[in-house]
């Protein structure tokens, strides 16, 4: 029980006893010294100490320092000591001068108080953090018959400082910090938690020819791709393993520790400078709401409810089509947010009645559509598919979140619904045009949000690669100057929940993608952190590039300008063509009905015809072994 002290602080309850004696007398001591004046004032002497055995361990037992593991001690706990002492020592002072006024003793040194204030802070706080430093000085049971590993920590920040005091810590992990590398002048030359600044990242390459050093860890989690760039191939030009801390976004809701190292990832390579949020727009969005996220065990679903657990809702809200993936999105939200309240549902956006019953049994207010048919490849091969579940799915999403009030719903779209080549894109781009016509016709909040790759989702770039890299390839890829815009998942989801707060409705934004990258390019580095060389272990096939294929993505269509919003990565996309009203859901009706029936070519027909700048007939159907 928590109001039962445990058998170790009953042993400091006995201390605090015998150091309230200690504490009064020496305060006595100090003020008059061991002579006649202190005889004489012992009366008051020993009121003191029986005023303060009961006042100090109940103000103590009050502010919870008989509820304390004291090995674990920090700087909280020694605030919580000041605090306890300082207003134990104020109801003693008053105590005593009750006690004075009252004829119980003769005469009170004013100043004796604040001694005894200052020698309880010392003796109260020693003896408690007495604890932590007998634990840290016992170290491991066993004694390690390994040498440790020589670990050079790059970045002396917070981050850094963590993680060198966990593996001070914890011997166990074996590993031995010797120095850090930062680029702030005023570290260089200083020590953290004993630890060295030896250097700055520009001496990366001399430390490691200089020390013994057995891994680098990177423990800059606001570190730009560049940055964990060169450090990561200067590592490996030595020779020497590397691990990182993960970005800022994935630590969102996290904490730093080296359990959350890892190997540096293609992600790490390409990930940005975070910029600042606006916390109180997107808690206003979300905190206290019940949100509701499609597709919740897909990559995008699944790191949306990362972030939004965070903010507190009262409700969220697991919907997907496949159990597996959203139990596995559930047992993680449950152990790292166990006080959230979490409803898994398994259900297909195709299912209207289904739909209405989960909308009338919680109400959402907020919607999150994540949920899709999204390999471009297998779509083309299913065309009636790709009809039913991104037009289909979104029209029921959009309609029962209207009947039922819905507030904010934020569609998730991509670069590939701009001037379609494909089936997939072109279904986005009337999902789009379905969600912006709700906006339109209930004044809500419905908006769109349109970017492009993302890293390491379920059927991307990366993980064919990383199978293909697996095998011994070859890696595939269409042509040598194909280009892509890639984000982060975490990235990604980061800026859709400013959306979600910034959303007037009917909005279509853009996210900043940042420069293409070179598909090219992209396969190199994998090569290379597979700890592998591109051309000379794993071979680079270019397997052509397909007519109506384009070399690089495009945002937005011609003649579209941009807005600028709020946010530096986030834009608005103002004076769009789209279908809407009548003529809109003749064609979605017409396209569902032909899908029903399998007609896949009238499908392709009437979605060149209906759709700006759509080329789907003049693709063929890609193959499913090249990446584009």
């Amino acid at each position: 029980m928590k109001n039962k002290p445990s058998l170790s602080n009953r042993y400091v309850l006995v201390g605090d006893l015998i150091l309230v004696v200690i504490s009064v007398l020496g305060s006595y001591a100090l003020r008059l010294e061991l002579g006649p004046q202190f005889f004489d004032y012992l009366p008051s002497a020993l009121w003191m100490i029986g005023l303060a055995f009961i006042i100090k361990p109940v103000v103590y037992y009050l502010f919870g320092l008989y509820q304390r593991i004291w090995i674990y001690a920090s700087v909280e706990e020694l605030k919580l000591i000041v605090a306890a002492v300082t207003a134990a020592s104020v109801l003693l002072a008053g105590g005593m001068v009750v006690a004075l006024s009252l004829g119980a003793f003769v005469g009170l040194p004013r100043s004796v108080l604040v001694i005894d204030w200052l020698l309880s802070l010392i003796l109260v706080g020693g003896l408690r953090f007495s604890f932590r430093l007998m634990a840290e000085s016992r170290g491991p049971a066993a004694i390690l018959v390994t040498q440790p590993r020589r670990v050079l920590i790059v970045g002396a920040g917070d981050a850094g400082a963590l993680v060198v005091r966990e593996m001070q810590k914890n011997p166990q992990l074996n590993l031995q910090p010797i120095g850090f590398l930062d680029d702030n002048p005023a570290k260089q030359k200083q020590q953290i938690h004993g630890v060295p600044v030896i250097g700055t990242l520009s001496d990366l390459a001399q430390v490691l020819e200089r020390q013994n050093v057995d891994e680098v860890v990177i423990a800059i989690p606001s570190a730009p791709g560049r940055v964990v760039r060169v450090i990561a191939d200067i590592a490996r030009l030595k020779g020497v393993p590397f691990r990182t801390m993960p970005g800022i976004y994935e630590l969102l809701g996290g904490k730093v520790s080296v359990s959350r190292l890892r190997e540096v990832d293609i992600s790490d390579l390409l990930r940005r400078e975070p910029l600042q949020v606006n916390e109180g727009i997107v808690g206003e969005a979300l905190s206290g709401r019940v949100v509701l996220v499609t597709g919740a065990g897909g990559s995008i679903g699944r790191e949306l409810c990362r972030q939004i657990a965070r903010w507190g809702p009262k409700l969220l809200i697991l919907l997907g089509h496949g159990e597996n993936s959203i139990f596995e999105t559930l047992l993680e939200l449950r152990e790292s947010f166990p006080t959230l309240n979490l409803q898994p549902i398994i259900a297909d956006v195709r299912d209207r009645p289904r739909l209405e019953v989960v909308f009338n049994d919680f109400r959402p207010e907020v919607v999150f559509h994540t949920a899709a048919h999204k390999h471009v490849p297998l779509m083309e091969l299913n065309v009636e598919e790709a009809i039913t579940n991104n037009v289909l799915g979104t029209l029921n999403l959009v309609e029962v979140s209207l009947t039922y009030l819905v507030e904010r719903f934020v569609f998730i779209s991509t670069d590939k619904a701009i001037r379609p080549v494909n089936v997939y894109g072109a279904t986005k781009r009337l999902a789009e045009m379905i969600v912006l016509n709700a906006a339109q016709r209930s004044g809500g909040r419905y908006s769109v949000v349109r970017f492009g790759n993302v890293l390491g989702s379920r059927g991307s770039v990366v993980p064919i690669f990383k199978r293909q890299i697996a095998q011994g390839g070859p890696i595939t890829i269409t042509h040598p100057d194909m280009k892509r815009y890639f984000m982060t998942i975490p990235e990604a989801a980061h800026l859709v929940l400013q959306v979600a707060g910034m959303g007037r409705g009917g909005d279509t934004y853009l996210l900043n993608m940042g420069q293409q990258i070179r598909i090219l390019d992209l396969a190199e580095d994998l090569i290379r952190l597979s700890g592998l060389e591109p051309g000379r272990d794993i071979e680079i096939v270019f397997t052509g590039i397909r007519p109506g294929e384009k070399l690089s993505e495009d945002l937005w269509d011609e003649g579209v300008s941009l807005r600028v919003t709020d946010h530096p990565d986030i834009f608005r996309v103002e004076h769009q063509e789209v279908l809407e009203g009548e003529a809109l859901y003749r064609v979605v009706t017409e396209l569902i009905k032909l899908a029903r029936e399998g007609e896949r070519e009238r499908i392709v027909a009437l979605l060149d015809e209906v759709i700006p700048g759509s080329a789907i007939r003049s693709t063929p159907p890609p193959e499913l072994t090249s990446v584009v």
